[in-house]
């Protein structure tokens, strides 16, 4: 799964990676170094051809609830059953967008005991998230978009700190993601090579949703 993620490149560089125009609402915030459900967060959308930044919640709201917390936070969804799913089947195929990432965490549960580990990849300063999204409209006029991280199983890499991973999209396929390069999508939702990620133990300072800066992707300090 992903539940915290980093996007630490400005955002008018990003908005160039991902050849779409900038949100100028989003210029001048800062790296982000602790990413969490229910934030916002930017996404790329194709509409009409042309390509532009998003905010949007992360946190997927199907049409039928009727407040954002109406049901379960619905902030992955699973490659393997997301076309079947009520919440998501029709994002699947009419919605998809992009989510500029820098690197994501983990965490490999031992018994009681859960260690957080940062990947990022290996070869690259980011990468582009499958994501789904919507429009959803509440009462009173409360309009959110939402997005919800595509997630595939684990390369025997990473199966030994978690069994499910982001979905990563390369740039080479990033236009048939988004639909501007016609259908076939589905054979996207794969794991990566056993090489694309990076990863190490981190300290427990990331469990904290407030915590921030770079010091959270250091390597875990050990006794000797």
């Amino acid at each position: 799964m992903c539940g915290r993620f980093a996007l630490t490149l400005p955002h008018d560089a990003v908005a160039r990676l991902f050849d779409a125009a900038p949100d100028p609402s989003l210029m001048a915030r800062g790296p982000r170094w602790n990413i969490c459900p229910t934030q916002e967060v930017e996404a790329v959308v194709s509409e009409h051809g042309a390509r532009r930044m998003a905010r949007m919640r992360w946190g997927f709201i199907p049409r039928w609830y009727k407040a954002p917390n109406d049901g379960p936070l619905l902030i992955n969804a699973r490659s393997e059953t997301i076309a079947e799913k009520p919440a998501f089947a029709e994002a699947a195929r009419e919605t998809r967008c992009l989510i500029p990432a820098s690197g994501f965490y983990e965490w490999r549960t031992e018994g009681k005991t859960k260690t957080p580990f940062w990947l990022r990849p290996a070869a690259a300063d980011h990468v582009a998230f499958a994501g789904v999204w919507r429009d959803w409209a509440g009462p009173e006029g409360l309009r959110l978009s939402t997005v919800a991280i595509v997630t595939t199983a684990a390369n025997a890499a990473l199966s030994t700190i978690h069994h499910r991973l982001p979905l990563v999209i390369a740039p080479e396929d990033r236009a048939l993601w988004l639909g501007e390069a016609g259908k076939g999508a589905a054979r996207l939702m794969r794991p990566p090579a056993e090489d694309f990620w990076a990863f190490h133990e981190v300290g427990p300072e990331v469990n904290r949703a407030k915590a921030d800066g770079p010091a959270l992707t250091e390597p875990a300090a050990r006794l000797v």
